[in-house]
């Protein structure tokens, strides 16, 4: 089976940086479209990011301009680098296939950013 694993959250203030990572066992993620969502307490998983095999790339509404999804296709590695964090931002982070996330997930980057 699929295997996903986030790394690289933390404890931020409002207006920084930082950089999570996604690395997945059994699956090539140059094969497919893969993405970030996250999650926050008593809410379902929204979709942050999107990263199509064809290089597209496609973000939601509250994140475009200040986060940017790239990928290590070598490394078989999936970024996030999230800039101008708000305390909004704070959540579990987690990575999938995206629009549709079709594996089990992984336990998450927790985010917080505070003001």
């Amino acid at each position: 089976q699929v295997q996903l694993v986030e790394s690289g959250g933390g404890e931020v203030q409002a207006g920084a940086s930082l950089r999570i990572s996604c690395t997945g066992a059994r699956i090539a993620f140059r094969y497919n479209s893969m993405g970030w969502f996250r999650q926050t307490a008593g809410k379902e998983r929204a979709f942050v990011a999107q990263l199509h095999d064809s290089g597209m790339v496609r973000y939601s509404d509250s994140v475009k301009g200040r986060f940017t999804i790239s990928a290590d296709y070598d490394k078989n590695t999936l970024y996030l680098q999230m800039n101008s964090l708000k305390p909004e931002d704070t959540g579990v982070y987690f990575c999938n296939t995206a629009p549709g996330p079709m594996h089990r997930w992984g336990q998450g980057t927790q985010v917080t950013v505070s003001s």
